[in-house]
């Protein structure tokens, strides 16, 4: 076996976040995008002596568990399984106050762009065994960082399709030299790009305005920003809708290296048949060679630059650049739980540490005596600060600065910390400070599993163990999962 070799092999399994596992000539062989079950054509990408790694070329035989999208001639074996992920897709939408966003799952189907776009991987899994498989994963993680402890639950989105309350789409083509195209990467390219025709984890009025904005552009001939080049005018297309209005905000972001006709935007996108309404339209200015959405300038066009969105009876302003949970009903589930493990809070100091925009932080309010966020995005703390004043809650103070640097200035001991940080974790020192603080307990929300496990290991060292654990799945279609632990300081 050498670099560049080509075999053939069945998966054993998949390991977060979605790599699969097999074993040619006795060696474990890890090949990314490739799930449990399925026969796969693959390449030898490095070999070492303690890995080798591959590349999938081609999927020979589906999974067994992917039954989404497949015909037989006994007919589809999961359409039963999709009938009631779609009536219950609906109920819970009902019982939310929205509208059934997307194309439920009645119509048994994969995305047409399925294996090209690189946004979604489980799609030809029903979401019962996407729930299965997430799980399995996470748990295998915790057995091998050494530890016991059991994951209770995985908590399903309330819809696992047309879920994402925010999109940012890229302008660039499909091939080189090719139309102009505006979508989501191709999976493994830093250039080319998918232009949507269908998306699953989207709302679909978002692939209406997609489109309109894609034809209105090719019609006029712009052209896009070459990142190689540095040429070119159109970037992105941000869009964000509010689950409980059908509110919309359009961004459309550009370099200086062209004008845009502000009327004719405008008008293109309210004459656009969608079932939501469009309340804000912003040109963001950006000329940073940079691949990132970012504002030199953002003129607003039409409209406000806001919308309000709603979650567990509380009241958020969303602009352009805020940062909000991109999975509005999922987001209630979680905090829920976050709410149940921290549990009693009368009469307790909180401290809320990368806190986003407070939302967990104003959920603790109305029943602790205070509750103090800490978050380095200055944006995020104003906006927190804003929302906590329309909530009416006086009794949060949010902090903005490094985590690592603002805990040595909270002098008083806090009655239980929350930590919710970025897909890295916490920081090795600034743990190390969270943990001098010597509070009972803490509620750890992670999006990175793997991050999780690290930084539990110091937590471990430290004398905390993980009482209660579950996962919330925020990210249905995807190999994303939040897992979510309650720790407890043993006492000596």
């Amino acid at each position: 076996m050498k670099k560049g070799d080509i075999f053939e092999g069945k998966v054993l399994k998949t390991e977060f976040p979605n790599k699969g596992i097999l074993y040619i000539e006795e060696k474990r062989v890890t090949v990314k995008n490739a799930l449990e079950g399925q026969t796969i054509r693959f390449s030898i990408t490095k070999k070492r002596k303690d890995r080798v790694e591959g590349r999938l070329l081609e999927v020979l035989e589906p999974s067994p568990l992917e039954t989404v999208g497949r015909e037989n001639a006994a007919g589809n074996p999961a359409e039963a399984d999709s009938d009631g992920l779609a009536a219950q897709t609906d109920a819970v939408a009902a019982k939310a106050g929205v509208a059934a966003v997307g194309k439920t799952a009645s119509q048994n189907r994969v995305c047409q762009h399925f294996g090209v776009c690189g946004g979604c991987a489980y799609q030809t899994l029903p979401y019962e065994e996407q729930l299965a498989l997430k799980k399995r994963q996470v748990e295998d993680l915790i057995k091998k960082a050494g530890f016991t402890f059991l994951v209770e639950e995985i908590y399903a989105s309330p819809l696992s399709r047309g879920y994402r309350n925010k999109m940012e789409y890229t302008f660039g083509d499909e091939e080189k030299d090719g139309p102009l195209a505006l979508g989501m990467h191709r999976k493994n390219s830093f250039y080319d790009i998918v232009s949507l025709k269908d998306c699953h984890i989207a709302d679909r009025d978002f692939t209406a305005i997609l489109q309109a904005v894609l034809h209105y552009f090719t019609s006029i001939g712009a052209s896009y920003y070459h990142k190689m080049r540095k040429e070119g005018f159109l970037r992105h297309l941000v869009l964000r809708r509010s689950v409980k209005t059908g509110d919309i905000l359009v961004n459309l972001v550009t370099t200086t290296q062209a004008a845009l006709d502000d009327d004719a935007f405008v008008n293109l996108l309210t004459s656009t048949k969608i079932d939501g309404k469009i309340v804000g339209i912003l040109h963001t200015l950006n000329d940073s060679p940079a691949d990132v959405v970012q504002s030199d300038e953002t003129r607003l066009l039409y409209g406000q630059d806001y919308f309000y969105e709603y979650l567990l009876n509380l009241r958020f302003k969303i602009s352009p650049f805020s940062f909000f949970q991109t999975n509005t009903l999922g987001a209630e589930v979680l905090y829920e739980k976050v709410g149940e493990y921290v549990g009693d809070t009368k009469d307790k100091l909180i401290y809320d540490l990368y806190t986003g925009t407070g939302t967990i932080a104003q959920m603790m309010a109305p029943y602790a005596r205070k509750v103090v966020g800490v978050e380095i995005v200055e944006e995020a703390v104003e906006a927190a600060r804003r929302n906590a004043l329309d909530n009416n809650l006086t009794n949060c103070e949010f902090i903005a600065g490094d985590v690592l640097k603002v805990v040595d200035n909270l002098t008083e001991k806090p009655d239980m910390i929350i930590l919710d940080p970025p897909r890295d974790g916490v920081n090795p020192k600034a743990l190390r400070k969270i943990i001098r603080f010597g509070v009972d307990e803490m509620v750890y929300v992670s999006c990175k599993p793997t991050s999780l496990m690290r930084d539990l290991l110091m937590l471990q060292e430290a004398g905390y163990e993980v009482k209660r654990c579950c996962l919330v799945d925020m990210f249905p279609m995807t190999t994303g999962v939040e897992t979510m632990v309650l720790l407890r300081r043993a006492h000596t």
